[in-house]
Formats: structure tokens, C-alpha cells, sequence
């Protein structure tokens, strides 16, 4: 079951609880927070790493121009500390502070006095750390590793050998291998104590097979129904009326990259259609050849026997 971390120290500050108020959305359930302020400057490389990318080339645009403009006032406010200010006032001082940030040196403006030199310099230290940090947020950003795993919109229950089986759909959208792939469900579901208490109860869900050693199709996950089963005796009412949601987690090795791939999908109870079946996307062809179409990935139609009992 879910835990609450007990000490103070990993903690982050809290302010009012009328302040910070957030909307978070886990799976298809959405949560509002109050009481904790996203504090950006002291996490800005979890900010770049996990905005989209107009944000971070507006921010960095954004920090680009409040340096120029600053040092362009410092510039500006000691007439006669650049030579060869053109255009004359604060758009001169602004152009070579651009120069300057961006160390590119074009020579004709130039510092000629003290004053100059030493603003100058600091800046020309601003904007070489300022290339440094880019450079690492980019490399960071495109170097991180992304798994293209696809995963089936809904799961379904239907007989297997006899047996009812909860069965999600996977594939590699990257069609290359992953090496030693394992999969992971979890249940997660509104429980009540005998003491009344109310928690949010995870319960793990064993997999017919949870590793792969060439994953570079597709995979279909099963977990089966039995007397073991947290899901024994379970109905589509049951699993609603305790706001039941399922959590897959697939991990693997880029055999191209070398680099360990993750990825999850979220499933509501109401993503798991009951006595159906996911549409056959496997065709042989007359040469012997294999035919996989995605495009019938998420297809499932309903079967025409009952659901077997799970006893």
C-alpha cells in the first residue's frame, strides 16, 4: 500500500496552504494539491527536462534578452566607457551587450575604459556560462532515453484455456530489439480497514510471463484469474465502486543504444472490456511470411460465451 514519507528533512518548504495550488493527473484520475509551492528556480533542470520544447527555447530566449538588456543599462548609464557606439545611446550599449553575451566580438565596438572592461568582462563570463548550461540542457534533453512502447487503450478479460485472464496488448513502435524486457501490473484500488481506515491500496498482479529476451514486436501480457488472484471473485461493478485502476510497466535495454528504456500506461476500470477479445492483427501469408497489422492494435470485439468463474 501507498506510504507517506516520515521525515522532515526530504520535505519541500511549505507556505500557506491557500498558496501553490496544482492540478495532477494520474492515469485518468485528476488530483489538486494546495499547499505546496513550485519553487522553479531552486528545480530548474527538472523545469527544462520536463516542459515541451517552445517553453524552453522561450525561456532561454527570455533569459537571453533580461541579461542583454541588463548589462546594455550598465553600458548606457557611463557614457563614453565603448568606443565606436553605433547607433549612439542605449540601442548602441544594448547591440554590443548582445555581442558581448554572446562572445562573438565583432570588433568595432570595443570597451575603452576601465569601467568598460571589467562590465564586459563579467558579462563575457555570463554568457560563457550561459553556453555551457545550454549545451548540457540540450545534450541532456536529446540524450534521454525514450521508449517508443505502444500499449493497448483498453484491457480485457476473457477465457484462456478455461480460465477467465485479464490481457493487455504491447508492441515496440521502434520495431528494433529490446533486450530483457520485463513487465510489471499492478492494481491499484480504494480499500477500508476493519478500524474504518481508508487507504489506497497497490497490490501486485502476477503475469503469466513478465520477461522477454527479443522484444521487437509485439507482446501480449496476461494475468490469469484464479483462486490466487486479487481479482478473484471480482465484478465490472466491484472494480468500479472501488475506483480500481491498473498500472503497466514495461523496462528494457536499447540492444542500438545500450540504454534502459521505461514506459507505463495507466488503465481505468472502465478501460477493461469483460468477456472480450483483442482483434487478431497476425496474418500468414501464402509465402510464409508474417503480417502484422497496427492498425487493428486496439480493436477488440465481444465473445459470444459466457465468462468461466474464477474459482
Amino acid at each position: 500500500m501507498s506510504q507517506h514519507p516520515a521525515s522532515h528533512a526530504s520535505r519541500p518548504s511549505r507556505r500557506s496552504p491557500d498558496r501553490g495550488v496544482r492540478r495532477i493527473r494520474l492515469g485518468e484520475r485528476e488530483f489538486i494539491t494546495r499547499g505546496l509551492t513550485r519553487l522553479v528556480l531552486q528545480d530548474l533542470y527538472h523545469f527544462f527536462m520536463t516542459v515541451t520544447w517552445p517553453v524552453v527555447f522561450a525561456t532561454l530566449i527570455g533569459f537571453f534578452l533580461i541579461f542583454d538588456t541588463l548589462f546594455g543599462w550598465l553600458y548606457y548609464r557611463v557614457p563614453g566607457c565603448i568606443a565606436n557606439l553605433n547607433p549612439p545611446g542605449f540601442w548602441g550599449a544594448f547591440f554590443f551587450s548582445v555581442e558581448t553575451l554572446a562572445t562573438v566580438g565583432y570588433g568595432d565596438m570595443h570597451p575603452q575604459t576601465p569601467y568598460g572592461h571589467v562590465i564586459a568582462m563579467i558579462e563575457i563570463f555570463v554568457g560563457v556560462m550561459m553556453l555551457a548550461l545550454i549545451t548540457g540542457l540540450m545534450f541532456a534533453r536529446f540524450s534521454r532515453p525514450r521508449a517508443r512502447f505502444l500499449f493497448s487503450r483498453v484491457g480485457v478479460i476473457r477465457p484462456i484455456e478455461g480460465r477467465p485472464t485479464l490481457v493487455f496488448r504491447t508492441a515496440n513502435a521502434r520495431q528494433n530489439v529490446v533486450q530483457d524486457a520485463s513487465a510489471q501490473l499492478r492494481m491499484l484500488r480504494d480499500e477500508v480497514t476493519r478500524e474504518g481506515y481508508q487507504l489506497r491500496k497497490i497490490t501486485d498482479l502476477t503475469l503469466v510471463r513478465s520477461q522477454h529476451p527479443v522484444f521487437a514486436l509485439t507482446w501480449t501480457l496476461m494475468h490469469v484469474i484464479d483462486a490466487s488472484s486479487p481479482l478473484h471473485g471480482e465484478t465490472e461493478q466491484s472494480l468500479n465502486a472501488a475506483a480500481t485502476s491498473f498500472i503497466l510497466s514495461l523496462t528494457g535495454t536499447d540492444e542500438t543504444t545500450g540504454q534502459v528504456l521505461k514506459s507505463r500506461a495507466d488503465y481505468s476500470s472502465s478501460a477493461i472490456k469483460w468477456n472480450h477479445s483483442f482483434a487478431d492483427i497476425l496474418e500468414e501469408r501464402e509465402d510464409g511470411t508474417l503480417s502484422i497489422d497496427y492498425r487493428h492494435f486496439d480493436d477488440v470485439k465481444p465473445l459470444t460465451e459466457a465468462l468461466p468463474s474464477s474459482a
